[in-house]
């Protein structure tokens, strides 16, 4: 049996039906992988590093013997490792009725070299059926990058903080309308008290290796595909998005869901005012160099004295005035902002959305 080198396309189509091994430490794992690989490493961290120097100073030949001493005690945990992998796939395969005998697996390292190439040597010469990604991790990173270059035909949902705009995003997506969702691929709600539900964020290249799958899930059928998506900052928590992929998005059409401050407010206020009153203050103190220092005291002393309220309103009016601001720097700005003025905070607002872009398909 021959293992297969196939190049990052192939890849990603056979990773849909077979499981994929990521070869590399586990520190490279944690930074980033590809969304659907298993960690299985050759090397931990400490051997990585054991091998890499020796390369470096000493030969190559030296580096591969002592590579050869740490894999030689894990060969039977690979295999064994790798033989609980298929086993769980196989079951997965017939809950969904797409039973599969093949002992398929994918592998995979960061350039398609010496790691990989030894994995596969291993899992090929036991039995298994071994495909090998060409240029491994780091063809799949040119992948991801490329991915953000192409024109998506993105529909931007704009509004002030408070607007309820994931709602109609959640809504239009019951609606079997395409919508990629930027908040909860980076796990981060994009505003101050974002992360206030305590979710890991994904590193930057993480979030940028999970959104180019989903875009190309989305697309896959159709490139000119309208894509429901949320006028968001460059940066939502801890992540970027991609500089090219942002600049695309800010010359997209915006519609611009204008709700009354109040509505906005008394949302925010069930939204999140039942949280930790300590979380809410580490929170604010975040945004203390933007919000300003009175502006800071205000509201950390209207939530201690429970006029949750107040504290919020204090934020919302310094939110309002960012936003706006960021709307206002685009270019385009008359050309491709629509404001829609709405009454309140309310998933049926996606109807108004629908009728809109709808008529301009029409007209």
């Amino acid at each position: 049996m021959a293992i297969r080198k196939v190049t990052i396309l192939e890849f990603l189509e056979l990773s849909l039906l077979h499981p994929v091994l990521d070869v590399r430490s586990p520190g490279e794992y944690n930074h980033a992988h590809i969304p659907c690989a298993i960690s299985l490493p050759l090397f931990n961290d400490e051997e990585r590093k054991v091998v890499g120097t020796t390369y470096k100073q000493t030969s190559r030949e030296a580096a591969i013997k002592i590579g050869l001493d740490y894999f030689g005690p894990k060969m039977r945990m690979m295999v064994e490792k790798v033989e609980e992998i298929i086993l769980k796939s196989q079951t997965l395969s017939t809950e969904n009725l797409q039973l599969t005998t093949k002992k398929t697996v994918l592998v995979h390292c960061w350039r398609g070299g010496m790691r990989s190439g030894a994995v596969a040597w291993l899992l090929d010469m036991y039995g298994f059926d071994v495909v090998l990604l060409v240029g491994g991790y780091k063809s799949f990173r040119n992948w991801v990058l490329k991915q953000f270059e192409i024109d998506y035909n993105f529909q931007l949902i704009g509004g002030y903080t408070g607007s309820g705009k994931t709602i109609v995003l959640q809504e239009l997506k019951k609606q079997n309308q395409t919508v990629l969702d930027l908040e909860e691929i980076a796990q981060h709600k994009g505003s101050a008290f974002g992360g206030l539900d305590n979710k890991q964020q994904p590193s930057t290249e993480m979030f940028e290796n999970l959104l180019s799958i989903e875009l190309y899930i989305l697309t896959q059928k159709n490139r000119q595909q309208l894509i429901w998506t949320e006028d968001e900052s460059q940066r939502i928590g801890q992540v970027n998005l991609h500089p090219v992929l942002w600049q695309q998005l800010r010359n997209k059409p915006l519609l611009f869901i204008d709700i009354p401050f109040e509505e906005r407010l008394n949302y925010l206020v069930k939204e999140y005012g039942e949280y930790d009153k300590g979380q809410l203050i580490k929170a604010i103190e975040r945004i203390q160099k933007r919000l300003g220092g009175l502006e800071t005291k205000t509201a950390i002393n209207a939530l201690q004295e429970n006029d949750t309220k107040y504290c919020f309103e204090v934020l919302l009016k310094y939110y309002d005035k960012h936003y706006l601001k960021g709307l206002h720097n685009r270019s385009n700005f008359k050309e491709i902002v629509q404001k829609i003025e709405l009454t309140n905070v309310a998933a049926s607002n996606a109807e108004h959305l629908l009728t809109i872009t709808n008529n301009h398909k029409n007209a």
